[in-house]
């Protein structure tokens, strides 16, 4: 028994596949360097990071890409014939206008931890790019092929990709426009005489769904699941509703293309959709999807959009169905030997600042975490240079982890010491550059003397909240970002015992899809932060860092 999301926080549109008894599942990164991760399974219930594809920055240039640009929906399969393994990914560098400008490239490797193979150029038609390996020993890829013209709409294309060459085989040819007309993320198989197009469909919003459709040609003509979608959250009668994708209203919680009215109360799991599936040697089908569970009633999704599993069975017919019954996407799904599931478990996980280098769970906007890193084992601590302002999209000192929970603590020891105001350093709630809480040390040239105080930057507005500021801290000391549901707020020690709060409450739902207005798709990191606009070489020192994270509970909050 499995209960969903399996990969909880930011890991959208996954891409699962098999290798014998191993499971493998790629997400999107977008800005976030290393980019690609890679998590493993055994027993489909129970997922680790494993890798990141792309950890090269000469290979892997982000610094300047707004949010939630960057790697989009990566395409990880393994082909027997081959005994390789292939990545196809996007870059989306600019959404604006009509005009998406993507590059989509292809690496390989013959085991999953690398090495990968240099990057080869696709094409930049569209995004969501997949390859499919047929029987044949040929190749294709498979993605959306975006309409920039008025009065056209866009399709699923397909080329023939040539290994020798590492080129396409010609241009692109349209060969799908999905059920409802706004089909992406395409994956493509074979069985049983059928090439079947698995698509995402209904926009990225709570409308999200998934549908199929079957050619006996792989050019087709493809015709359409009788029954669709196979899987969603929506309500059948909402999915029918046309899809806006232009936004009409100035307010940050009313993006039209989210599709609110298509929230279902009903479902556990909301925007299910863009998703793949695998088969084991018993015939069972594992569906991996991306799916996001909001605060309600704000609907809003702080965690971003984040991966589950269904088990799914084929009809006598030929179409996939939920083995549960129905197309909604389940909580709980019976998968492998039937355990109890344990809702109140906890997530602990304790930085060892002793060792040579930091879990890979641990993340920077755009650039290695080297770049601003050092570590100093011998004295147990790690070291931040700072560099720009958190809201810049160039060089960041921002380490940090996605948030798995609404429920969660980090808790960071820190020595840091300031010297003019354009040094400061401390705890850090990250959706975007455009949208973040900082709890900062810095310095008060009034007072001449070290002072603690939160910014507050929201949809690009900084405000600073000085609410019970505390002033004159010198030497190490405790700093604790407590996430309650809704409530958000941060504390201080200098003992690592009594805890005191610093400013005001924050709601949660302000770091989310919904809220911004400067980026989407993502989700909201925690983590810790330096910044020197002087001259980037204040450094500020983390002797532990310590993350906690629940499932269903509220966090017990200091005094």
């Amino acid at each position: 028994m499995i209960k969903n999301p399996v990969l909880g926080g930011f890991n959208p549109d996954p891409a699962i596949c098999r290798r014998g008894a191993d499971y493998y599942i790629a997400v999107s990164s977008f800005e976030w360097f290393p980019g690609i991760p890679v998590y493993h399974s055994t027993d489909l219930e129970n997922w680790t990071l494993r890798t990141h594809v792309l950890n090269d920055p000469q290979t892997l240039d982000l610094r300047k890409l707004r949010s939630a640009k960057g790697i989009w929906a990566p395409c990880l399969t393994w082909c027997e014939a081959d005994q390789l393994f292939y990545v196809v990914y996007g870059i989306m560098n600019a959404m604006n206008g009509r005009y998406f400008d993507v590059d989509n490239y292809l690496v390989t490797a013959a085991e999953i931890s690398g090495p990968w193979s240099e990057p080869v150029y696709i094409h930049s038609v569209g995004y969501d790019a997949s390859v499919f390996h047929d029987d044949d020993g040929r190749k294709w890829i498979v993605a959306v092929d975006w309409e920039t013209r008025d009065d056209y709409s866009g399709a699923i294309s397909i080329v023939e990709y040539d290994p020798l060459a590492k080129a396409p085989v010609g241009y692109p040819q349209r060969i799908w426009q999905g059920v409802y007309g706004m089909a992406e993320g395409a994956h493509i198989t074979r069985r049983n005489g059928y090439y079947y197009i698995m698509c995402a469909e209904g926009g990225t919003g709570y409308g999200h769904c998934v549908t199929l459709g079957r050619a006996r040609h792989i050019l087709g003509p493809y015709e359409k699941d009788p029954q669709s979608p196979l899987l969603t959250s929506a309500r059948a009668e909402d999915l029918q509703k046309p899809v806006h994708i232009e936004k009409t209203s100035a307010s940050a919680f009313d993006k039209d293309y989210l599709r609110r009215e298509c929230f279902n109360p009903a479902s556990a799991l909301q925007k299910s959709g863009h998703a793949s599936y695998v088969e084991d040697d018993h015939g069972n089908v594992i569906v991996a999807h991306l799916c996001a569970r909001p605060l309600l009633p704000e609907l809003a999704c702080t965690l971003g959009r984040e991966t589950a599993l269904q088990k799914m069975r084929w009809t006598p017919e030929g179409w996939l169905r939920l083995s549960a019954g129905g197309n909604l996407a389940q909580e709980y799904v019976e998968i492998g030997p039937s355990t109890a599931v344990d809702e109140q478990a906890e997530r602990v996980e304790q930085v060892d600042f002793s060792a040579q280098g930091l879990s890979p769970e641990w993340y920077a906007p755009r650039i290695p975490a080297a770049d601003f890193t050092r570590y100093a084992p011998e004295e147990g601590y790690l070291s931040l240079r700072g560099q720009e302002s958190l809201c810049s999209e160039n060089r960041v000192s921002l380490l940090a982890r996605k948030l798995t929970s609404v429920y969660a603590t980090l808790t960071a020891c820190m020595d840091f010491q300031p010297e003019v105001f354009q040094h400061s350093a401390g705890l850090v709630l990250y959706y975007d550059n455009m949208n973040y809480l900082f709890l900062q040390k810095t310095f008060d040239d009034r007072q001449r003397c070290s002072r603690f105080y939160i910014i507050h930057v929201d949809n690009g507005l900084k405000r600073e909240d000085h609410l019970a500021t505390v002033s004159g801290v010198d030497g190490p000391v405790y700093l604790r970002l407590a996430i309650d549901g809704k409530s958000t707020r941060f504390f201080w020690s200098p003992d690592n015992q009594a805890f005191h709060a610093i400013g005001q409450t924050y709601s949660t739902a302000l770091f989310s899809d919904e809220y911004s207005r400067y980026g989407e798709f993502t989700g909201a990191f925690v983590g810790i932060g330096c910044v020197d606009s002087a001259y980037h070489r204040r450094q500020a020192s983390f002797y532990s860092l310590e993350y906690r994270a629940f499932e269903q509970r509220s966090l017990p909050q200091p005094e």
